[in-house]
């Protein structure tokens, strides 16, 4: 269930490597880096004999690039082998209550990913919690596989209170992707409790979480 990531902009190309060598010897999810670096990532897992999904992100950090920039991104990210897609939603959008726009903003996403999973990256740091439920049913309404906590850009991310929350909205119509502050074995089962079923985690906590683990 989890999704080992180097996305951070201070991220180097050694933290893909090793994120490619974590989700080899414990079979992750999936891994993730920024869009310029996934053919990087393909050739590093090809030469490693690794067969791990690989991952991206469009509308990343911010989600306010035009909703055709997102889907280009999107089908640039199928064509170059990701086997799902992050975006992040427009914030805007979602606080003006602007919900045409906001759901074709993700709907356009999902049809450029071809039936791979989307997930849609709420940022609930910035939302209060009456729109991180109009957030979830509006994801739900554009086809979003998954709605998620958030970037892990912003102070505060994924917390119990804001999965149980998506959790409640979605209702099993899509799922929940908790990341942003997930550093503990502990805090990730909490999230796993609160409905959280993918788990978004920055290569060093990953390493620490799954030497935990093992």
């Amino acid at each position: 269930m989890m999704d080992i990531s180097a996305v951070q902009a201070q991220n180097t190309l050694a933290d893909i490597d090793l994120c490619c060598e974590l989700a080899a010897e414990h079979g992750c999810a999936a891994v993730f880096c920024l869009p310029a670096h996934v053919p990087y990532m393909r050739k590093r897992l090809e030469a490693m004999g690794i067969k791990a999904p690989m991952a991206s992100v469009a509308g990343f950090p911010g989600g306010s690039e035009t909703p055709r920039i997102k889907a280009a991104t999107a089908r640039e990210l199928v064509e170059l082998g990701c086997d799902e897609v992050d975006m992040v939603n427009n914030i805007t959008w979602l606080k003006s209550g602007d919900k045409a726009a906001y759901v074709d903003d993700v709907a356009g996403v999902v049809a450029a990913a071809g039936g791979r999973p989307v997930k849609v990256i709420l940022e609930c740091h910035w939302l209060t919690e009456d729109e991180m439920v109009r957030a979830c049913e509006w994801c739900v309404e554009a086809g979003a596989a998954w709605v998620k906590t958030g970037t892990g850009w912003t102070p505060t991310g994924a917390t119990v209170e804001r999965v149980a929350l998506m959790a409640r909205t979605v209702a099993g119509r899509c799922q929940v992707k908790a990341a942003g502050g997930v550093r503990t074995l502990a805090s990730l089962q909490a999230l796993y409790d609160a409905g959280a079923r993918r788990f978004g985690l920055g290569v060093n906590s990953a390493r620490t979480i799954l030497a935990e683990v093992k």
